[in-house]
């Protein structure tokens, strides 16, 4: 039997480096441990793959992409997987190795995360879905280097603090016509949380992970969640939505009021997390008035976001 040609080892018509060439879509099932007495947790898990592709070669050796997920993910089956970050770069060390030609591996993954939320006030169990992701980056020859992160997406809800600001003086001035004293109308404005319009927010959080540090998946949820005006859950009963309302508008948040909070909880939880350990938080906020989505986005190391925050002074 004669051998077949290798197509993709052909020089192709034009000449051209790739900067990335692989496979998107790939769903596979992930058993990650948790340790102790905890059940270990089975993640529906989307993978992209991709490698870089020479000038001088027409095509990349997909399949070969498949035959290393798989075998990642069946010898996770017989041994624990403790950090998604972790097998992404298993998957992207060994892209490598398939690839010859390559000088660098990237590996994506997302996950629908199942939380247990309880309602605050009826407090009724309820699962939340959160979407969490981890990213590795492999590169090759005698300065090879392997960069992994992890991070999560997370919704909320933030409250305008400027509308919020405009309806607070139209309740000191229709209290004034009724007769308030001027000092009880502005206590009252600041005491009962007044009407603003609200939005959904969208946070995320990707932090770099060096030497096998543990960075928590819940704890960076956590994180997203408490940088919002308030959480939302799947269920609640009335006494439980007027509990989330007056919280969110007790606690009205910009965009940006988002991602600094976040870069101060984030300085705060992974305090042994080296400085030059990337990071990126992110907030988007889609708008109920108007039809645009507001955005704000902060990417730094742990060590920049450190020194900022060591100078900070009241304004």
């Amino acid at each position: 039997m004669s051998n077949l040609p290798d197509i993709q080892a052909c020089v192709p018509e034009y000449p051209i480096n790739l900067t990335r060439v692989g496979v998107t879509g790939v769903k596979k099932l992930v058993k990650v441990e948790r340790g102790g007495d905890n059940r270990p947790i089975v993640l529906i898990s989307n993978f992209e793959v991709f490698v870089d592709l020479p000038s001088d070669r027409k095509g990349a050796n997909l399949s070969r992409n498949f035959e290393v997920i798989d075998e990642v993910v069946e010898e996770a089956i017989n041994k624990p997987v403790y950090e998604i970050e972790e097998l992404c770069g298993e998957i992207a060390t060994r892209l490598l190795s398939r690839h010859e030609y390559a000088t660098h591996a990237e590996v994506k993954m997302k996950s629908e995360y199942v939380v247990r939320r309880t309602t605050p006030f009826t407090r009724v169990t309820c699962q939340e879905v959160v979407d969490i992701f981890a990213e590795a980056m492999a590169g090759a020859g005698p300065m090879g280097f392997l960069k992994k992160s992890v991070g999560a997406e997370v919704v909320g809800t933030t409250a305008c603090p400027c509308a919020q600001e405009i309806m607070k003086e139209q309740v000191r001035n229709e209290l004034a016509k009724l007769g308030v004293d001027q000092s009880a109308a502005a206590e009252f404005a600041d005491r009962i949380p007044v009407a603003t319009h609200n939005q959904r927010g969208r946070g995320s959080i990707s932090i770099e992970v060096h030497d096998r540090r543990c960075v928590s998946i819940d704890r960076i949820i956590r994180i997203i969640e408490e940088s919002m005006s308030a959480k939302v859950y799947g269920l609640l009963k009335r006494p439980d939505e007027a509990v989330v309302v007056a919280r969110a508008h007790s606690n009205p948040k910009f965009v940006e009021d988002c991602v600094r909070t976040m870069a101060q909880k984030v300085v705060e939880a992974f305090g042994d997390l080296p400085d030059d350990a990337a990071v990126t938080l992110k907030q988007i906020n889609e708008e109920s008035i108007h039809q645009h989505n507001a955005f704000a986005e902060r990417t730094a190391t742990m060590g920049e976001l450190r020194a900022e925050l060591s100078s900070v002074k009241s304004c």
